[in-house]
């Protein structure tokens, strides 16, 4: 005889699976947790004699995993919609950065913004990502460019996740531009590598690191030592790979094994088959792609041809994806990229977890992972990427806790 804790029955489970039925579906189902995890799930006939603590009849709603945001930049100050109005007016993305606008307008702002202002503004923008179903989140760093601001904007980006019983991956993104008190971009790297990420690492305020590789940021050749040294830490990679141009940045990401590349629109046939071989899962970015106007799509067909895993985020940042709906970038990558539904949830569970290298813990209905669960009031899981504006989220659990 087995105990629980609690027992969800009257469901349908999505797991996400991989090679099990479509969305892993489950009819007249039941779920078990005890102790903060997964403890049995299947069809509720079959639910094992126990001593159950507490049981919940969800009337025929439907669970999933909880879902999960593997690209954020939530921690920020102001807003650039000003530069919304101007690319609308026919500036393009590079004009406004080499202009002094983009990036480097909300590190102004960042850097003179309190850790209190800092943590206001972004558990707004946390809690529109929770009321739909998001339980983990990946938080960067990148909008203060030296010690002092990238280490609050990473206390803060921690201080969100236990306030609001969540789970939170601090990523440094110190690499995202150049700051003006430094005139060479070598030298910049050399200050991160040398003075920055010693120090967040002994306060333990990176769970991994990420470059922008672009022509207006870092070249591959430049980015390098800084993923060498992280490397020296054992601190997991990611990078910002082929959003505007080819910068071999894929390839980049598979030469040291990174977790995930992101973006990739221009990815190569080279830098496809080098992911593929380094297992890095491509995270789709749609939110950034519709607000620049872009017209050039991920090499999807060959991501899928190679079997490589494909996440995707909602990029929730200021100036190119001021998107605060996971939810809304399924939607996207269905509409604007020809994802299926199933890939669309399978990117926001499962892939999402492996991008964030969490997928032992979470990212499907397994026994064993966190009870992170997620339950709809849906006809089908393919509503999910459906619907616009409609939030059919019942309630969302969080270590087998509803939060």
């Amino acid at each position: 005889m087995s105990d629980f804790d609690l027992v969800f029955t009257n469901t349908k489970i999505a797991t996400m699976q991989p090679n099990k039925t479509p969305y892993g579906i489950i009819e007249n189902a039941a779920l078990a947790v005890t102790n903060g995890k997964i403890a049995w799930f299947g069809p509720e006939k079959e639910l094992p004699s126990s001593t159950i603590k507490e049981k919940r009849s969800l009337n025929g709603e439907w669970i999933t995993p909880a879902l999960i945001d593997c690209h954020t930049h939530l921690v920020f100050s102001g807003n650039r919609a000003t530069e919304f109005e101007e690319r609308l007016q026919g500036k393009s993305y590079e004009e406004i950065a080499l202009g002094g606008g983009g990036i480097m307008s909300t590190v102004n702002a960042t850097r003179n913004a309190s850790f209190s202002s800092l943590l206001t503004a972004s558990e707004k923008r946390l809690q529109s990502l929770k009321n739909e179903g998001v339980a983990t989140i990946e938080i960067k760093s990148g909008y203060g460019l030296d010690l002092e601001t990238e280490i609050r904007m990473l206390e803060v980006a921690r201080a969100i996740g236990k306030k609001n019983n969540i789970s939170v991956t601090l990523t440094f993104l110190g690499a995202h531009t150049i700051p003006p008190e430094f005139s060479e971009k070598g030298k910049y790297i050399k200050f991160l590598c040398d003075k920055v990420l010693p120090v967040l690492y002994d306060l333990k305020l990176v769970d991994a690191i990420d470059a922008y590789c672009e022509k207006i940021a870092f070249s591959a050749a430049e980015i390098e030592p800084l993923f060498e040294h992280a490397n020296l830490l054992e601190i997991p990679i990611k990078i910002h790979a082929d959003q505007l141009s080819d910068c071999r940045g894929a390839e980049l990401a598979a030469q040291f094994g990174a977790l995930s590349a992101d973006h990739l629109e221009y990815t190569n046939t080279a830098g496809i088959k080098a992911l593929a071989e380094a297992g890095t899962v491509a995270v789709l970015l749609p939110g950034a792609f519709l607000t620049l106007g872009e017209q050039k799509k991920p090499p999807i067909e060959q991501f899928r041809s190679h079997n490589i895993p494909i996440a995707i985020g909602s990029d929730c940042n200021p100036g190119t994806s001021p998107l605060c709906s996971l939810r809304y970038a399924m939607n996207l990558a269905s509409t604007l990229f020809q994802l299926t539904p199933e890939e669309c949830l399978s990117g926001v569970t499962r892939e999402a977890a492996r991008a964030l290298n969490m997928i032992e813990t979470r990212g499907t209905i397994e026994v064993g992972k966190q009870a992170d669960i997620a339950v709809w009031d849906i006809g089908h899981p393919n509503e999910l990427s459906y619907w616009l504006g409609l939030n059919q989220l019942s309630s969302l659990y969080v270590k087998g806790q509803e939060v």
